[in-house]
């Protein structure tokens, strides 16, 4: 049984029960004013407040951080009322995070923001005040039943490739924009309210490509729906009314199907109409064109634009009569981290979904904690479902291995949900395709653990560690991404910098690029704060020698 940890009645402050808290207690705090923050590393926790709403505050208002910082980990967090200065109310960075029935309010930062591959399942929680609601950056995970209202810029954000589900939410009253998706954003909004903003509704640019689905948009200063160039995605079946005009605005170098409920405007150029369940070329196109602008991993480009033939050319065998062999889609990607195996993975399941192979290319990312149970019979009930909600879609199980390690009773549990993911491959390898991923050598031992495991998949990928040139273009990109330049000479200083590291076990390759500039990032705000005056847009832009010289001293 969990232990669980009064607040205030053991212990006085909640940082006093995380301080004895074991992994899997619960946190359980009164009503009350706790001037405190929250910061949880590697923790498995539950922080509950016992009171109605608004009655457990935890106010880091006049402190330097979020109210609740979470770094990886698996944390939950219900019946709280956040507020931090000008910080996130909550930050998330490489964790598991649950939220529900909580208000969040912030200064000069998010109601909550998620980062670097966190999963966020946030429900019936309401953003008060903030410069932004939510904050999806390289993130994912499920917004439910929640509210983001009178925010001062944009109410929710999703950048770097996210893909949260936002599904009955209210966006309103924001500053600026409802919902602003870029950087290969890739949300699921559906059955949401956007009003009120005072610029346009949703707003969509650089490379995404979200599906808006039943979502009423209205009162908005600015258009209701916006598409920029080199973006793609689908509109359906949903409201657009008192906005500006064009209610539905898609420059003609986005691929855009709308479809628009109750009378609304006429498709604008640049808009597809709706087709049927048959093959989208233009988007085959435009996702091997995104693959193609990674960085690196020519090996791995090869093999999916052979993979790709293979589907298309087994379709044209298809319509002219010809028998065509079972294929099977589940693929196994080997490789250190940081070497773009998630991303890859995304752009596959889409391209199966372009294809017409797959209904709809969901990406659902799991790993052990997600499939293994804690009795017997548990692990395969949690696999089974696991593995059907991802069906027409990609179940990508990250750090695979683990599930057949040695290790006592939980390595029987691993092995039976190995067992029961044979069973369910070879049952719907046309309805899903799982891709498993990890180290290549641990990868091996995986595939050993079941005599059938190996002949489910088609292919092998083997994802190269990043050379230095190329991690040096990683960077460069991911400063360009964030309004960052290189002072001449830096690029050299990094390549140096990267042919120097050590790249053991734990090389986190592009990581250790992004890691590196926050670093820099950081250096530059002290190196700027110094100056004795207001920086120039060339100061706040620019990274210099000394930057990195700091970040890596």
């Amino acid at each position: 049984m969990a232990s669980t940890l009064a607040v205030p009645g053991t212990y006085p402050t909640i940082r006093d029960a995380l301080e004895v808290a074991p992994d899997d207690a619960i946190i359980s705090i009164a009503p009350g004013t706790y001037r405190e923050r929250i910061e949880l590393a590697g923790r498995r926790l539950t922080l509950r407040g016992t009171g109605e709403e608004g009655t457990v505050v935890v106010d880091a208002s006049a402190l330097e951080g979020p109210a609740l910082a979470v770094l990886s980990g698996e944390v939950s967090v219900e019946g709280l009322d956040l507020t931090a200065g000008d910080y996130p109310a909550i930050a998330a960075t490489s964790a598991r995070l649950t939220v529900r029935k909580c208000r969040l309010s912030a200064g000069y930062g998010a109601g909550l923001q998620a980062t670097d591959l966190s999963t966020v399942e946030a429900s019936e929680i309401r953003v008060l005040k903030g410069q932004n609601g939510l904050v999806f950056s390289d993130a994912g995970g499920t917004v439910d039943s929640c509210e983001v209202r009178g925010v001062n810029d944009d109410g929710i954000i999703v950048r770097l490739g996210a893909d949260p589900v936002i599904r009955n939410t209210t966006v309103a009253e924001c500053g600026y924009r409802g919902i602003y998706v870029y950087q290969s954003g890739r949300p699921v909004i559906e059955r949401c309210d956007v009003s009120g903003t005072g610029d346009a509704g949703i707003v969509v640019a650089n490379s995404s490509s979200p599906t808006i689905r039943e979502t009423w948009v209205h009162q908005t200063r600015g258009s209701g729906i916006v598409f920029g160039a080199g973006c793609s995605g689908a509109v359906e079946q949903c409201r657009v009314e008192g906005t500006a005009e064009p209610k539905v605005s898609v420059d003609p170098r986005a691929q855009v199907t709308v479809s628009l409920s109750e009378g609304g405007p006429a498709p604008r150029a640049g808009i597809s109409d709706s087709g049927g369940g048959g093959q989208d070329a233009a988007e085959v196109d435009r996702l091997l064109t995104e693959l193609d602008s990674m960085i690196g991993l020519a090996g791995v480009k090869d093999e999916v634009r052979a993979l790709i033939d293979e589907i298309q050319v087994n379709e044209w065998r298809r319509s002219a009569g010809l028998s065509v062999g079972a294929a099977s889609h589940h693929l196994i990607f080997t490789g250190a981290p940081g070497t773009g195996k998630t991303t890859v993975a995304r752009i596959y399941g889409q391209l199966l979904k372009a294809l017409a192979v797959l209904p709809n290319g969901r990406f659902r990312e799991v790993s052990r904690r997600d499939l293994v149970g804690q009795y017997i019979g548990h692990t395969a009930e949690k696999t089974t479902s696991v593995f059907e909600e991802a069906m027409g879609g990609v179940l990508f199980i990250d750090e695979a291995y683990t599930l057949s390690r040695a290790g006592g009773a939980s390595a029987d549990f691993g092995q039976e949900a190995i067992d029961t993911l044979v069973k369910l491959m070879e049952d719907h390898r046309d309805q899903v395709a799982v891709i498993v991923a990890g180290y290549t050598q641990e990868m091996l031992d995986f595939l050993d653990a079941n005599s059938g495991l190996a002949s489910r998949f088609a292919k092998t990928l083997e994802f190269e560690n990043y050379g230095p040139d190329e991690l040096v273009m990683i960077a460069g990109r991911i400063a360009k991404n964030d309004d960052y330049t290189f002072a001449p000479g830096l690029a050299e200083a990094l390549y140096e910098h990267f042919s120097q590291i050590e790249r053991d076990r734990n090389f986190g390759n592009a990581r250790e690029a992004r890691k590196l500039l926050e670093g820099m990032r950081k250096a530059q705000s002290g190196r700027l704060r110094s100056l004795g005056r207001m920086p120039s847009r060339d100061d706040l832009t620019t990274l210099v020698l000394d930057d990195l010289l700091t970040a890596i001293r």
